[in-house]
């Protein structure tokens, strides 16, 4: 699987619990640490997990993935799923407004899923 298949499958997965506002930031230029983010944006903390979750489930049943480091879940304002070539970001709105990664990394090429 190429890290744009990744990221449209971590994006897809996401959709498929209702994420809001899913992006794939193309990273590969701009750091070492992994081609994609895929950033959305949760109603509450139980979709925040729900989300997660299903992005979990789906890359091990369909694909045989296993994320390599999970951050945030207890809290899930802000879960981080790593998959190496593309990192998953799960958000509260407002979390992702204060946090503000399309902003912080602005020289990555954005591209809005538009679902498949």
């Amino acid at each position: 699987m190429t890290s744009i298949e990744l990221a449209k499958a971590i994006a897809k997965a996401a959709d498929d619990k209702k994420a809001r506002d899913i992006v794939l930031m193309d990273m590969a230029a701009l750091t070492p640490a992994t081609d994609y983010f895929v950033i959305c944006s949760a109603g509450s903390t139980t979709q925040v997990r729900a989300i997660a979750d299903n992005i979990d489930e789906e890359l091990a049943e369909k694909h045989s993935l296993e994320f390599l480091h999970k951050e945030g879940y207890r809290e899930a304002e802000w879960v981080l799923l790593d998959y190496g070539d593309a990192v998953a970001h799960i958000f509260l709105q407002d979390s992702r407004e204060y946090y503000a990664l399309e902003s912080l990394w602005g020289d990555a090429e954005l591209t809005a899923y538009e679902g498949e």
